[in-house]
């Protein structure tokens, strides 16, 4: 009977000792990871905002392939919600919702040891190298959660940090894609209605168009800017010469105006393009594709016999802005080869 004693004592003692043990251990967890994805805010925000995407940059599905998501009608902004199931079931809902700034987030997980209700916060600030993410989480471990951490060697802290980083790392992959994305069509031969135009022109190497077009661009604005000149149009260029063999061009920066515009001094100047009729290509894409679509557009001339206009010159026309639309997939040019109708060459 005493050896019954003692031990009752001991284990008495053991589990008073682990209970002041874990009873000690730090209740409150607040943890996040930051990472600058090379990204226009409002991309990233959109994407984080809408719950449809996470299933696609999360790392969760890698470590539960048997996870399986339910999806409302409303999945962004505040009162967003989704849920899944799986090894852990779960849901999350958006509380508060700051555009392009900070998103937060409720929580709900059903553990062996109960249902737990941390808070996810996002915070979102654009750097001088994209955008700045930040993804954290906060809550409190209960009592049984930090003996379960202790006796099973879970590291809880290190575990959340690993999701954090495999998640923004996600992000920045998925919206990496979807910047890339572009597509090509070839309209046709069209007409092209001409007009006035406000430019300035100089002569670079092929490879060097995109760095000076914006320089450029914004010159010519400003002169119309300064001399109250309203545009009537979205800007385009124009290519004088384009010299393949020595990886030459002249071109010219244009924004269209509605009449004549007397220039005394200067290199802004007015020029007019008469209407033509020409291939319209449309690249609906970064910038860097337009030697695609050149060659495509050069493709469907050749496959369909027409005679290029070597009187008038090919020109490309922005017809939106990238300083409004941020998404280099959204960008679109439209190409202009001026053609010959009606004439079949030789």
């Amino acid at each position: 009977m005493k050896l019954l004693k003692y031990l009752f004592f001991l284990i008495l003692i053991v589990i008073i000792g682990g209970a002041v043990y874990f009873g000690t251990k730090e209740s409150s967890y607040d943890l996040s990871e930051s990472k600058v994805i090379n990204a226009p805010v409002d991309m990233i925000f959109k994407k984080v905002n809408d719950y449809k995407t996470w299933e696609n940059w999360g790392p969760w599905k890698k470590e539960d392939p048997t996870m399986a998501f339910t999806y409302p009608e409303n999945t962004s902004g505040e009162g967003g919600s989704y849920s899944w199931t799986g090894e852990m079931d779960g849901s999350m809902t958006t509380t508060k919702v700051t555009q392009n700034k900070e998103i937060l987030q409720d929580l709900t997980l059903q553990t062996p040891g109960g249902e737990r209700n941390p808070k996810v916060y996002w915070n979102f600030e654009e750097t001088q190298e994209g955008t700045e993410v930040t993804w954290g989480m906060k809550g409190e471990h209960t009592f049984m959660d930090k003996v379960y951490y202790g006796l099973s060697g879970m590291d809880f802290d290190k575990d959340m940090k690993e999701m954090h980083e495999s998640g923004l790392e996600g992000i920045a992959a998925s919206v990496a894609e979807d910047m890339k994305k572009y597509t090509i069509t070839v309209e046709g031969v069209k007409q092209y209605g001409g007009g006035y135009y406000m430019y300035t022109t100089t002569a670079s190497k092929q490879s060097e168009v995109g760095a000076k077009m914006g320089p450029m661009m914004g010159k010519v604005a400003a002169f119309m800017q300064k001399n109250q000149i309203q545009s009537s149009g979205m800007p385009f260029t124009i290519y004088n010469e384009w010299d393949t063999t020595n990886n030459s061009t002249i071109f010219s920066a244009a924004i269209p105006v509605n009449e004549r515009i007397i220039v005394t001094e200067g290199d802004v100047l007015c020029g007019y393009m008469p209407p033509v009729s020409a291939i319209k290509t449309t690249l609906k894409g970064n910038y860097e594709n337009l030697p695609k679509a050149y060659a495509k557009a050069q493709q469907y001339i050749q496959d369909n016999v027409i005679m290029v206009d070597t009187a008038h010159k090919m020109f490309e026309v922005y017809t939106n802005d990238p300083g409004e639309v941020t998404n280099p997939a959204d960008w679109q040019t439209d190409i202009y080869i001026p053609v010959l109708v009606n004439i079949v060459p030789n």
